[in-house]
């Protein structure tokens, strides 16, 4: 495949009403100094196995091997809740979101998506899943304020029913964006 093919990643994807309450309590954090590059919110999932280039004949099996995956999933509610960084205080790399609710049987799940994409012999990363939502990126060499998320410390957004997982392909590039290539019920 091609780098103008797309990279693929399973998700869950936050509701509208989750994503603007989020929104609203980052407002005012937007422009303060030392702040990341803010991710749009249109771009937030909650990635649960990033798999990149994928060959095309290896779409299908994919697709096949990832409905029993979900399907063995029990219905789960998240809350998008307090925030955190990736990286030291003095080097922040990511900021993010953290969630509440079904934590665990979300994990659960992204263990058995990255079993069946195991199975399949599509490499995957080997470091175990955290729950959380990219909020931005610093750029290295940047002033960038490593305190910032815990200003988002106390943050609980509205609990919602997952409502399924979603194959999405990213094509990047100066206008990055999104397409759905499946999705499969949750619960």
């Amino acid at each position: 495949m091609s780098g103008s093919a797309g990279r693929l990643f399973l998700a869950v994807d936050p509701p509208a009403a989750a994503v603007t309450d989020l929104e609203r309590a980052l407002a005012p954090l937007r422009s303060a100094p030392g702040a990341p590059r803010w991710t749009p919110s249109a771009r937030w999932h909650l990635t649960l196995l990033f798999l990149g280039e994928v060959p095309s004949a290896r779409l299908a099996p994919l697709t096949t091997a990832v409905r029993p995956a979900v399907a063995a999933s029990p219905a789960m509610s998240l809350q998008l809740a307090g925030a955190g960084r990736f990286g030291s205080r003095r080097r922040p790399a990511v900021c993010w979101a953290g969630l509440a609710g079904d934590v665990e049987e979300l994990t659960a799940l992204a263990g058995r998506l990255a079993a069946a994409a195991r199975g399949l012999g599509l490499p995957v990363e080997d470091r175990p899943f955290r729950a959380h939502l990219t909020l931005g990126r610093w750029r290295p060499g940047r002033p960038a304020d490593g305190d910032l998320p815990e200003r988002l410390a106390g943050y609980r957004g509205p609990a919602w029913p997952v409502a399924e997982v979603v194959l999405w392909r990213s094509h990047l590039g100066p206008e990055p964006r999104y397409e759905r290539v499946a999705a499969w019920p949750v619960g």
